[in-house]
């Protein structure tokens, strides 16, 4: 036989043998249950593609811009939340049910920042950000400041503390004590004058002396203003502006400098505190005996406290 007879005996043989198994009623039966095993797996996974579509409406949040308010002058911008399908699909699909707790969200970013506004004072971080800062303001007090640091420590909590010039010449040590527990540090003029009602060369002066001090003994540049008392005009936000820096105000005053009792100071504050607050207070013998109440009752509100730059950023959590 030769070799094309033997093809076409093949061919037949393989063509008999298909013909068979296809009018096999096993086959039938096995082919039908393939396919709507298919549809019905399309059909799940079309279902949850279609929920988590649906889930959009529900869970996105649009950015908001910075902007200027009437009250609270800068409000920072605050960043929108997105689902993102694709990445939601994929960590859904092996149990092939919709899972909340599985979205996957990314940031959105707002339009607006406030580099982009006019130079204003800030009062507190976006209302809905669940952080609070405090603002430690240092001209004086050092015999209460190790032990303000070392309750920061121990809750693991980082604060932003405005250094006076003059007061950092002084106490270098003190200063590289602050930067070492990794808290912020911000500006507090140089010896404490009303901003308000000083010239602007005055003012430049303040700035810069101080900005110079704490660079020399710290190491960092400064980003954050805090006019003495919180007495300012525009100007003064202008020139601090001009040095590349914000000016920071606050929503929450401890009046720690009365010498309330830490009770009083205590519930002064937990009475007031909101998210986005900025805490004001000073190295005193009430705070420093009142600080770790305050960040357990402000934990216990689920409220982080973060430095002011942390608190300002736009970044925001998932749901």
């Amino acid at each position: 036989m030769n070799n094309k007879w033997k093809q076409i005996v093949a061919i037949s043989a393989i063509a008999g043998i298909s013909w068979l198994l296809v009018q096999n009623p096993y086959t039938q039966i096995y082919l039908t249950q393939l396919t709507d095993d298919s549809v019905a797996s399309m059909k799940q996974e079309d279902e949850l593609l279609l929920q988590i579509k649906e889930s959009t409406k529900k869970y996105e949040i649009a950015p908001q811009d910075a902007r200027i308010d009437s009250v609270w002058k800068t409000v920072p911008a605050y960043n929108g939340l997105k689902v993102n399908i694709d990445d939601s699909y994929k960590a859904m699909k092996k149990e092939g049910v919709f899972d909340k707790n599985k979205l996957v969200f990314q940031q959105v970013p707002a339009k607006i920042h406030m580099e982009d506004l006019d130079p204003a004072p800030i009062y507190r971080a976006h209302p809905e950000k669940p952080v609070v800062s405090f603002l430690i303001n240092v001209a004086w007090g050092n015999e209460y400041l190790q032990d303000m640091l070392a309750v920061l420590k121990k809750n693991n909590v980082k604060a932003t503390f405005f250094l006076e010039g003059n007061w950092t010449k002084k106490n270098p040590e003190l200063a590289k004590m602050i930067k070492g527990g990794g808290h912020e540090i911000g500006n507090h003029s140089y010896s404490h004058p009303d901003m308000k009602n000083i010239s602007a060369q005055a003012t430049r002066e303040e700035i810069r002396k101080t900005n110079e001090v704490i660079e020399a003994v710290t190491g960092l540049k400064m980003k954050w203003f805090a006019p003495p008392s919180g007495s300012y005009r525009d100007e003064t936000v202008k020139i601090a502006d001009s040095f590349g820096m914000e000016t920071a105000m606050w929503s929450v005053d401890t009046i720690d400098w009365q010498k309330p009792s830490p009770e009083v100071l205590q519930q002064r504050v937990l009475s007031k505190v909101h998210p986005g607050a900025f805490i004001l207070m000073h190295p005193t013998e009430s705070t420093a005996k009142s600080l770790e109440t305050l960040i357990i009752e402000i934990k216990k509100k689920d409220l982080d406290v973060v430095t002011v730059s942390e608190a300002v950023d736009e970044e925001r959590s998932n749901p």
